[in-house]
């Protein structure tokens, strides 16, 4: 998906609930975006609310198990929550927001 007309990508954040592990999702992956000055929006939301949010993002960050499979890039950031593999998980995300 190409940006939205203000040049800004979206990634989605989503958890089972869309409120506790995404808070602490959202913030990791916002303070990531900055730290690279990257033009890219953080949208937390449940995971039931990814299908009809994807065709507005580029990418999806979560700690859940996914239900479907979807049209855009998926980050598996369940490391986030368990402090393993935090640093790829970090590469991972920059990768797929500066293609």
């Amino acid at each position: 998906m190409a940006e939205d007309k203000n040049g800004r990508k979206v990634v989605l954040v989503a958890c089972g609930t869309g409120i506790a592990t995404s808070t602490v999702v959202a913030e990791r992956v916002k303070k990531l975006i900055e730290e690279n000055g990257l033009n890219v929006d953080v949208i937390q939301c449940k995971m039931s609310e990814v299908a009809s949010k994807e065709k507005e993002a580029h990418l999806l960050v979560t700690t859940s198990i996914l239900p479907k499979t979807y049209s855009i890039p998926v980050v598996n950031a369940m490391g986030y929550l368990t402090g393993m593999g935090t640093e790829n998980i970090d590469k991972e995300i920059i990768k797929y927001l500066k293609d």
